[in-house]
């Protein structure tokens, strides 16, 4: 039985407001059948998106200016956050040419985004906030002379509708290495995270995973982990959603 939280308004901290984008561009095969007739950010856990869900959380920590990359279902997706009630100056990435996964996402829209450093969000997992809110607790923890990629993480008992074996191996400061092969690791990536422009230098904007910036940062002891305060559910698939429904029904 996970523990129980109660969601609240998050803090906002001092300073500008940050950029941050969302992904929003993949095809959901994992989410099929829901994702036939729908863009897997627009299908709803307990009556909201996962897409304004995921919008609440960066506009609750203090985010004003959001990209948003479409490619699957992409009129679908425009007309949705054409509708929302104003509160985030929203940008779109058109990635309708080519699919360009999450680090060549990324590259393309680094134009578009404002600040320097940047959130990333995935659109197929929620957030429920703790004593203290997923974006502050990056804003807090990111230190520019260490880090090029700081990761929201989990703890693997602490899931929620998780399948996987754990990520991440987290050192006492922080510092994130692979999990070995055949090996159970510790850790779950969140998919919120806070990147330097610099982890992009001399990228191309075609299709190429995070994955491949992580493995140089962490060479370079410069990737970089924290651990999330409240609650985290991992709606990747059909299935998912409704387990996620049932536990967010028992907060």
């Amino acid at each position: 039985m996970p523990m129980k939280l109660v969601a609240r308004p998050v803090p906002v901290t001092a300073g500008p407001p940050m950029s941050a984008m969302v992904l929003a561009a993949g095809l959901g095969r994992r989410m099929r059948p829901l994702t036939a007739t729908r863009p897997k950010p627009l299908v709803e856990v307990a009556g909201r998106t996962l897409l304004d869900r995921a919008l609440d959380t960066l506009r609750a920590g203090g985010v004003g200016d959001v990209v948003v990359n479409v490619h699957y279902m992409a009129d679908r997706m425009e007309g949705h956050l054409a509708a929302r009630p104003s509160g985030l100056k929203i940008a779109i990435s058109d990635e309708r040419a080519q699919l360009l996964e999450t680090g060549g996402g990324i590259t393309h829209a680094l134009p578009l985004i404002g600040s320097d450093p940047f959130l990333a969000i995935n659109a197929d997992n929620i957030w429920v906030d703790g004593p203290i809110g997923a974006v502050r607790l990056l804003q807090e923890r990111w230190d520019p002379e260490r880090m090029d990629a700081l990761l929201l993480m989990i703890p693997l008992a602490r899931a929620n509708c998780h399948r996987g074996q754990g990520d991440f191996q987290m050192d006492p400061v922080g510092r994130l290495s692979r999990r070995k092969p055949g090996r159970i690791a510790p850790f779950v990536f969140t998919g919120l995270q806070m990147l330097s422009k610099q982890l992009f230098a001399g990228e191309e904007p075609r299709p190429f995973s995070m994955n491949r910036l992580w493995d140089r940062a962490a060479a370079q002891e410069r990737l970089f982990g924290v651990v999330h305060h409240g609650l985290w559910f991992d709606v990747g698939t059909a299935a998912a959603v409704k387990e996620t429904e049932v536990l967010l029904g028992q907060l």
